[in-house]
């Protein structure tokens, strides 16, 4: 599996950014909900207006989540990043560039919105990772291997019902229940209820 950045010359040159990501081969997709600046224990990181805390924890709980499906920030190949005031830019990028590979940054967007999922939230940023495919490493890289690493139950459910990728939530919007019967919070994910 392969991930290729490009910027072609055919496009307006990108400010900390890669225009084109391109993944080939096989691979696993984590898509990470996004996520706010706040700690496990539901508090903002620092003090209330902190942008540089909050995006520093967003960027945080990103690499938890991340590690949680055995993936790290050379993996992401995508980040959505949602502020209430466009001018923290540049801290953002102070912040983010001390996550992501800045010579081969993930493809990128920045959003100003009104408001977040919860009051006092200031940034939030969700991420797309591309994950080798481990089995196919552990067979010498022969294709068609049908041998599978352990699932959780999770996993097994979701992978059962024929939705890829892992979802990890975190807006903490409200509580919903997904198809496979667990609970999680925020605004994305599924929510139809057989």
């Amino acid at each position: 599996m392969s991930n290729r950045f490009a910027n072609p010359k055919t496009m307006p040159a990108p400010r900390g950014y890669t225009q084109v990501v391109e993944t080939t081969g096989p691979g696993r997709t984590v898509y990470l909900s996004g996520q706010l600046g706040m700690t496990t224990g539901g508090a903002f990181a620092g003090a209330p207006g902190d942008f540089r805390a909050q995006a520093t924890q967003c960027f945080e709980n990103l690499k938890a989540g991340l590690k949680s499906a055995g993936a790290g920030f050379e993996h992401v190949v995508k980040i959505t990043n949602f502020f209430t005031d466009m001018s923290h830019l540049p801290l953002f990028f102070e912040v983010r560039d001390k996550f992501v590979n800045t010579k081969a940054p993930p493809a990128s967007t920045a959003i100003q919105v009104g408001r977040l999922a919860r009051e006092g939230a200031l940034f939030e940023v969700e991420a797309v990772a591309v994950i080798p495919d481990s089995r196919g490493e552990e067979d010498g890289g022969q294709e068609g291997s049908q041998e599978k690493a352990p699932l959780e139950a999770s996993e097994r459910r979701a992978e059962e019902s024929g939705v890829g990728g892992v979802g990890v939530s975190g807006t903490r919007g409200g509580e919903h229940e997904n198809d496979f019967g667990q609970g999680f919070h925020g605004y994305q994910g599924f929510h139809r209820k057989k």
